[in-house]
């Protein structure tokens, strides 16, 4: 696994010394400079590299290990800005615990997911949003940090939902978020807006589920598809009577825009 390196006293060319060595992230702190390596690079050769001013320590995954950052980050999406949850509330802006559920807007999968969102609200507002397999609640948060009155979050993973309800409180949106834990069938009714960033087999199992929560000329928008298997996610759905709007893809992943019929 990945490991964290801290030099307490670095060389002027550490950071691109770093980087050189094949650094998955690096970042200036108030001792010095952090890395995260991965762990094709042996610990020895960074030892070697910058002396006895070197801390090794195991480093923190995020997104299920899929993201290795030194620590949390501001990302801005389109409009949205995620920031770290110890740092100061900005207008129309999430603030997110750095906690084990997957969405922390790292990932090119929940990036694609939030940038359609974002275009989505750009032309209308509807009135609800529905988030399958919410994670740390982030798509559904957007949404109400956006303007959408309230939303429906659901997962399977009792942690996930768990970590929801902490973001949810940390963002002041508690009373416009409801969230359960279960599957699709879990809540009723049909929605002007679902969304779903999960992996392509769920995506393909959930699609007669998941289209009928999709209301009348509503849409639906999944990502965490690898973009090989996309057409065949769009084909589960095309099946179900939505249409594809837009695809975008991005280091490798795709997330699909579809649309419901009248």
């Amino acid at each position: 696994m990945p490991y964290h390196v801290d030099l307490s006293h670095p060389p002027g060319d550490a950071f691109d010394r770093l980087i050189e060595l094949g650094a998955l992230d690096v970042d200036v702190t108030s001792d010095g400079i952090a890395a995260v390596l991965p762990d094709a690079v042996d610990a020895t050769v960074v030892r070697r590299a910058f002396g006895a001013d070197v801390r090794i320590s195991p480093a923190h995954e995020r997104d299920a290990g899929s993201v290795w950052v030194v620590k949390p980050r501001p990302v801005r999406i389109g409009r949205l800005l995620i920031d770290p949850a110890e740092a100061p509330a900005q207008p129309g802006g999430l603030r997110m615990i750095d906690g084990p559920a997957f969405g922390t807007g790292l990932h090119a999968t929940t990036a694609l997911c939030l940038e359609m969102l974002d275009a989505e609200l750009a032309v209308s507002t509807p009135a609800g949003v529905l988030d399958v397999a919410t994670g740390s609640g982030i798509l559904a948060l957007a949404a109400l940090a956006a303007g959408v009155p309230r939303a429906v979050a659901i997962d399977i993973d009792g942690v996930a939902v768990r970590a929801a309800r902490d973001n949810a409180r940390l963002n002041g949106f508690t009373s416009r978020l409801r969230l359960l834990q279960g599957e699709p069938e879990a809540v009723a009714g049909a929605w002007p807006l679902v969304l779903a960033n999960v992996l392509a087999a769920p995506l393909m199992a959930m699609a007669p589920d998941l289209s009928r929560r999709v209301a009348s000329s509503g849409r639906l928008i999944v990502s965490g598809v690898r973009s090989s298997l996309s057409g065949d996610v769009e084909r589960s759905y095309r099946r179900t009577g939505l249409r594809l709007v837009s695809r975008t893809t991005r280091d490798g992943w795709t997330a699909l825009a579809l649309h419901a019929p009248w």
